[in-house]
């Protein structure tokens, strides 16, 4: 097939440190190319892939401080993508909505993933305007706000299956990674960490909107004995850090709509330790490759019990669930019935879902 792979602009792809959807976009291209596939990706210029790179922007986004207003570049990728629609089988965009008004009239044939959370209000009304495009999620929870839309299916994300190597012990410390934002439980992971007496590494991203909270609650927590900020970790560094820790803690409050740390940890034979927020309770299988608990306490208690987990078993439920080359066949899947106008609105899954 010759496929369009539509990259956010705010990281590089891969990115080189942070960065969840960009990452994504980057297995996926590059297994669709391994596959056979003509793919053609368009992306920030300093990617990295083996498909046709179409460059919009010369650095990713984020990490360029001359860059001021960022839409514009995707404004100006949208026109990019568009002007090669003839090209093209399929169109498989990764930015969220902004496509949405210039592309519905054109016939060309789309995917777009959710990669966000949908229950923001001023979502809905958005979505409503634009309810007949094709959409696909990446969890089942993801859809609960918007079931209505134009669901394709539900599609979990997947890496690489030998990208992170099995750690068949630990080191003896506890890790976080994620984003310093109140609902990610920076907060939790340390308190976590003090009552059970293991070291806590935090591997974290502080955005320009999470500064004052970094700064004013979880700056002065860090001076807890044993707890070590790292900052942003790119890969391999991500690999050794993840593959050390006795469990990988993820005390959300929010609703996530996936969780690409999780597969990591999992891939490295690490189990996870989280809250039932968002995706939890469809990627982690208590007591198989984690535990789901509901607050510090419940954690801590978790912690206390992680040998029980099989840091095999860990890994192999990675391997059977979460691999790139399953999210490829299932978006292939997607792809041809939309090539075939066979798509449907289907509703959202109460089973299994594809992938």
């Amino acid at each position: 097939m010759r496929i369009a792979q539509v990259a956010p602009l705010y990281e590089s792809v891969p990115p080189k440190l942070y960065g969840g959807t960009e990452r994504i976009v980057s297995y996926l291209t590059e297994e669709l190319v391994q596959q056979g596939h003509d793919v053609t990706l368009f992306a920030s210029g300093d990617s990295l892939t083996q498909a046709e790179l179409v460059p919009i922007c010369p650095q990713a986004l984020r990490l360029n401080e001359k860059c001021i207003d960022p839409l514009a570049h995707h404004i100006v990728m949208i026109d990019s993508v568009l002007a090669r629609r003839s090209e093209f089988d399929i169109i498989h965009f990764h930015i969220d909505y902004l496509h949405f008004p210039m592309t519905r009239e054109t016939g060309a044939t789309t995917l777009t993933t959710l990669h966000g959370r949908l229950d923001i209000p001023d979502l809905q009304p958005l979505y409503r305007a634009f309810r007949d495009m094709p959409v696909s999620s990446i969890s089942n929870a993801q859809r609960r706000p918007l079931p209505w839309l134009n669901w394709q299916g539900t599609i979990y994300h997947g890496l690489p299956k030998n990208h992170y190597e099995f750690s068949p012990e630990s080191r003896g410390y506890l890790v976080f990674m994620g984003r310093t934002s109140p609902e990610k439980g920076i907060d939790d992971a340390i308190a976590i960490a003090k009552q059970v007496g293991l070291p806590l590494k935090i591997a974290a991203k502080i955005d320009r909107a999470d500064q004052e909270y970094f700064r004013n609650t979880i700056k002065p927590l860090l001076k807890e004995p044993g707890v070590e900020f790292l900052g942003e970790v790119g890969f391999p560094q991500k690999n050794d850090l993840l593959g050390g820790a006795v469990a990988m803690l993820f005390p959300i409050a929010w609703p996530e709509p996936f969780g690409i740390v999780m597969i990591e940890s999992m891939a490295c034979g690490t189990p996870i330790i989280a809250y039932p927020c968002g995706s939890v309770p469809e990627v982690i299988e208590n007591g198989v490759n984690g535990f789901i608990v509901r607050d510090t306490k419940s954690a801590a208690e978790a912690v206390r019990h992680i040998e029980s987990i099989d840091r095999a078993a860990c890994r192999q439920r990675f391997e059977e669930r979460f691999t790139a080359g399953d999210m490829c066949s299932n978006y292939l899947g997607l792809y041809e019935a939309l090539v075939r106008q066979e798509g449907e609105i289907l509703p959202a899954p109460s089973g299994v879902p594809i992938g």
